[in-house]
């Protein structure tokens, strides 16, 4: 099975090497630039438990490169979901399956609309990392879980086929048969942690130790169970703290959120899609969204920030 993963990030180049390292026939797809050379000219550099290593990996900047596969892993950051799967919708044929391992809610209506809904399966994942530089990432899989299914209903045979290739390369990797609420699970640790993180600069190590953010993280998801109760969803638990447990289970302390380094490289974060999905859900239901409207605002603000230094760097 010839698998496309694309978004050559910390998430998966992680995914992408725990592939190559298996045996199977992998390709990472990324923007053009320095990360995407080093791995096609040096290979990816993984600092995980076992220690360092580098992994001749296939990479490119170019989804025509590789042809068609018989899966694309969709891990690109939410707003460039779309563009990013129109650009290398070359890889998708009649039988292929298309994968979205993304944070937030609402990326199969936006990959549906480029390649139809019956390719698409849904997941959700716990692995994380840190991107140390080009080519260089910092990870650990072992204990960390993936949940994969069809948009709606059961799981099908081809569901069941990609969580036995990825549990064949050492993910931990179930199948769900109610992703909407497995996805929820998963939104609720971004909720929890994601922009709080991000506004703070903290650790989850450096966040566990402060109890007001603690608390504050936990107001988020509160207000996020609350919505997601009125839509209907039904969770494995009503119980915030529990989510933080989740959150940091099998990762390290000094381990940094997504959100925490798109903010940090001054890059847009997915806010929109995590802590703005519950307001606007929360608005359609009826369900005051107070805590997760502020961290928006907040985030949002720091993204503007960076909006207006570029422009005027580039006018300057």
């Amino acid at each position: 099975m010839t698998t496309a993963i694309l978004g050559a990030g910390t998430l998966g180049c992680t995914i992408g090497a725990a592939l190559t390292e298996a045996g199977h026939d992998t390709w990472l797809i990324g923007r053009p630039g320095p990360h995407v050379d080093a791995l096609r000219t040096d290979g990816l550099r993984v600092e995980d438990d076992a220690g360092s290593r580098v992994i001749a990996v296939h990479a490119t900047a170019n989804a025509a490169e590789v042809g068609g596969a018989e899966l694309v892993i969709v891990l690109v950051k939410s707003f460039q979901t779309r563009d990013a799967m129109y650009a290398a919708r070359s890889l998708v044929g009649p039988e292929t399956a298309v994968l979205s391992l993304q944070n937030g809610l609402g990326h199969e209506d936006l990959l549906s609309a480029v390649i139809g809904r019956e390719h698409v399966l849904l997941g959700s994942t716990l692995v994380g990392g840190v991107l140390l530089g080009p080519g260089h990432i910092r990870t650990g899989t072992a204990t960390r879980q993936t949940w994969i299914g069809e948009a709606e209903g059961p799981g099908a045979p081809r569901t069941h086929a990609v969580a036995a290739l990825l549990n064949s390369a050492g993910l931990p990797t179930s199948v769900s048969d109610d992703m909407i609420a497995t996805r929820w699970e998963k939104l609720l640790i971004n909720v929890a942690t994601g922009a709080i993180a991000a506004l703070t600069g903290l650790s989850y190590g450096q966040l566990g130790t402060q109890p007001l953010l603690l608390a504050t993280g936990s107001d988020a998801v509160a207000e996020a169970m609350a919505v997601a109760a009125a839509a209907g969803v039904r969770l494995s638990t009503n119980d915030p703290a529990l989510v933080w447990q989740r959150a940091t289970a099998g990762l390290p302390g000094g381990f940094r959120t997504s959100m925490l380094q798109s903010l940090e490289r001054g890059r847009p974060t997915e806010i929109d899609v995590i802590n703005g999905a519950v307001v606007r859900l929360g608005e359609r239901h009826g369900v005051p969204t107070p805590v997760n409207s502020t961290l928006v605002a907040l985030v949002g603000g720091i993204e503007r920030a960076h909006d207006d230094r570029r422009q005027r760097e580039e006018c300057g």
